[in-house]
């Protein structure tokens, strides 16, 4: 059976999620390079027709999303592992931070990030005030938690931390969250961890 393939860019964090549970599962996977200009390809949108990274591809399954690819890896590959717990309760909260990731990470410190170093014709100043409203919950979580869903590490936390630790990257200081930032340590901290390049960090305005 060929290699699970990986279809993205270093500098993306919903790659970067994708990348870091691939690494710590210990599944050996094919990075291929898909640019905008590979994107915008016939051959790359019969992958993913909304021409959008990461795409995962594992024998005859082609799966676009993230946090789909996330779920996909742990049922797949590590289905009793503390990555997505089956406990009720336990799940719900994993799917509550995967929300998150896709709804106020996305569009508070990611889409900032995207206007200050990609120019992406995104609102700036709204993604501001999504961060400036979401980063202080996270801390208030992290400050009596280690991890965001559980007692251990979980899909949630590597959807969340990526855009997260790169949020100075587009002008928003962490430097208030001491919590997120002892969090992001520990992800960092753990087996198979990959950091992503670093870009320019603009003046701060948080």
């Amino acid at each position: 059976m060929p290699p699970i393939q990986l279809y993205g860019t270093p500098l993306s964090g919903h790659c970067h999620r994708v990348v870091l549970l691939l690494n710590m599962l210990n599944l050996p996977f094919e990075a291929k390079e898909a640019p905008a200009s590979v994107r915008e390809t016939a051959e790359f949108q019969r992958l993913s027709p909304m021409a959008q990274i990461p795409v995962l591809v594992d024998g005859d399954l082609v799966l676009t999303d993230s946090n789909a690819i996330l779920v996909y890896l742990v049922k797949r590959y590590a289905p009793d592992s503390h990555w997505l717990p089956e406990e009720a309760m336990q799940a719900a909260q994993v799917q509550q931070w995967l929300s998150k990731a896709a709804g106020e990470i996305r569009y508070g410190v990611a889409s900032a990030r995207m206007v200050v170093q990609f120019k992406a014709p995104e609102d700036y100043a709204a993604s501001l005030v999504i961060a400036r409203r979401f980063l202080p919950h996270l801390e208030q979580h992290l400050s009596q938690h280690d991890f965001l869903a559980t007692d251990r590490v979980t899909i949630a936390d590597l959807a969340c931390s990526s855009y997260v630790r790169s949020a100075p990257e587009g002008g928003i200081s962490l430097e208030p969250y001491p919590a997120t930032r002892q969090w992001l340590a520990r992800i960092a901290a753990l087996p198979g961890y990959q950091p992503q390049p670093g870009l320019p960090l603009p003046t701060a305005v948080q």
